[in-house]
């Protein structure tokens, strides 16, 4: 969050409490009208998302969200405690996460702060997300992203890069900005968007994005530019930008930007998420960050948690749900369940309930069959993307995930596999 002292993530309330940053309000630049003209040409495939669906009154997915709490100012002076209450978050049915801040009975506030941090973490790609925020002075939402190493990186060599702020005294403009290492608290590299009409953003559900590829980032609001940062824009200072971060998503209450709560706020406040979607810009490997693909023998593996669809059509699956080694793995009708949730690692391995997707004992012959196995580091689990034909090669055997038999594919087919040969059932969409 760029303003005054940042809101920080961290995985504890004593590091949060000993940050004590600058206010950025002083740099902000001046807010302008978004520019007419047309909007940005059309972006890529989703590779990742979240919709948001689910009955009323339950959580956001746990595999992919973990809450900060706690009520320690979060280094702005802010008031909120943070919970993992569904009455400060939760899905309302009508396929929105919904966070909302309250002013509790006795005259304290709560609110809540949600972030992927070690789950899905992001490189590149197109970051948009649909979001009504709340109004009211003292109120400040933000959608935003803190760099993967954080905070084993302490910030803001981290990078932070916000995507979208408001302020509520200030209900017609949203802000996007970035930090890190020597432009962070006020001196962040700051653009701010006034809505066209100078209405209020809080009226409506407004696209807030980034388009973000090697050594650049770009804001949009409801596909309009209206800020771009680019290495020459942080000078002699390191660019921090070329790694993965991971999403935040949280409304705070007070703070030493916004200022305070007054007796024009009403609670409660609530931000509206209806969905949030990373789409292939050219720079995202085609998935959740962790590199930008390319061809070849493949680039890096994007790294994130979620379904592998063979051609974005049959899930892989665990047949069974059973984690013992050898089981043989296969495609069949996406079902949700936690046997179609497969993470993809920085360090190249595809897992699921525990264990590692593997080419059975190392072999490197076409129609060599692929299997659950025990992770041990071996080549054999190590698999890349290739973004341009979307397909997972394995490193140990040189050679493409593959739907055995061809087309068409069906429910139940095994995987191997094979010499990699760009056909459909070597196609695979995170």
């Amino acid at each position: 969050m760029h303003p005054p002292a940042r809101r920080t993530a961290t995985r504890s309330a004593a590091l949060l409490a000993t940050l004590v940053l600058v206010g950025t309000a002083a740099a902000a630049a001046p807010a302008a009208a978004l520019p007419a003209g047309p909007a940005p040409a059309a972006v890529g495939d989703v590779v990742w998302s979240q919709e948001f669906n689910g009955a009323a009154g339950s959580a956001p997915d746990p595999a992919v969200w973990s809450y900060d709490t706690g009520a320690n100012g979060w280094g702005n002076a802010e008031l909120q405690n943070y919970t993992t209450s569904r009455a400060n978050s939760a899905l309302d049915g009508n396929g929105n996460l919904v966070i909302t801040a309250r002013r509790e009975a006795d005259g304290s506030y709560t609110s809540a702060r949600l972030q992927t941090n070690d789950k899905v973490e992001l490189r590149y790609g197109r970051i948009e997300a649909r979001i009504q925020i709340p109004r009211g002075q003292g109120i400040w939402p933000a959608f935003w992203m803190l760099g993967g190493q954080f905070p084993g990186t302490s910030w803001p060599a981290a990078g932070e890069i916000d995507i979208m702020e408001n302020v509520g005294k200030e209900p017609h403009i949203v802000h996007g900005t970035v930090h890190g290492p020597g432009y962070s608290g006020g001196a962040g590299i700051t653009g701010s968007a006034m809505h066209p009409q100078g209405w209020s953003y809080a009226d409506t559900f407004h696209d807030f994005a980034i388009d973000w590829k090697p050594g650049e980032i770009t804001w949009y609001v409801d596909g309009r530019q209206y800020h771009r940062v680019t290495r020459a824009s942080v000078g002699s200072n390191a660019w921090v930008f070329d790694q993965p971060f991971f999403l935040i998503l949280n409304v705070a209450v007070g703070g030493q930007w916004p200022g305070y709560p007054d007796g024009s706020t009403t609670f409660p406040q609530q931000m509206k998420v209806d969905w949030i979607r990373v789409t292939d810009n050219g720079a995202t490997g085609g998935g959740t960050g962790g590199g930008t693909g390319g061809g070849g023998t493949g680039g890096a593996l994007p790294t994130g948690t979620g379904t592998l669809r063979a051609n974005g059509t049959y899930c892989l699956d665990v047949p069974w749900g059973q984690s013992y080694d050898g089981n043989p793995v296969q495609i069949v009708a996406c079902n949700g369940n936690a046997a179609q949730q497969w993470t993809r690692g920085a360090d190249g391995t595809i897992r699921a309930l525990g264990r590692c997707l593997d080419v059975s004992g190392g072999g490197t012959a076409d129609g060599t069959r692929v299997q659950l196995w025990t992770c041990n580091g071996t080549a054999a689990q190590k698999w890349t993307y290739d973004a341009s034909a979307r397909t997972l090669r394995n490193v140990g055997a040189g050679k493409c995930l593959d739907a055995d038999g061809g087309n068409p594919m069906y429910d139940g087919q095994k995987l191997v596999v094979w010499t990699c040969h760009g056909a459909t059932n070597q196609r695979w969409v995170f």
